[in-house]
């Protein structure tokens, strides 16, 4: 069974690359947003914590793609 559904390997590679931004980067954004204050950090500094957060599961993919 593929990891990701059939329509999103079709897309091209850059296509790809900012679906996964676009669906990541704001749900890392609003985690880290909202989590901050439980770990005693200013919000906007957990909503920069989260966009690196985010990046992972994008950087591994450009990983996978590149092993390819």
């Amino acid at each position: 069974m593929p990891l990701l559904p059939r329509w999103f390997e079709t897309l091209s590679f850059q296509a790809e690359i900012i679906l996964l931004a676009v669906a990541f980067d704001p749900i890392g954004f609003a985690a880290g947003y909202l989590l901050a204050p439980e770990f005693g950090l200013e919000p906007i500094a957990g909503g920069a914590y989260g966009l690196v957060a985010a990046s992972v599961p994008v950087s591994m993919f450009v990983m996978r793609e590149a092993s390819r």
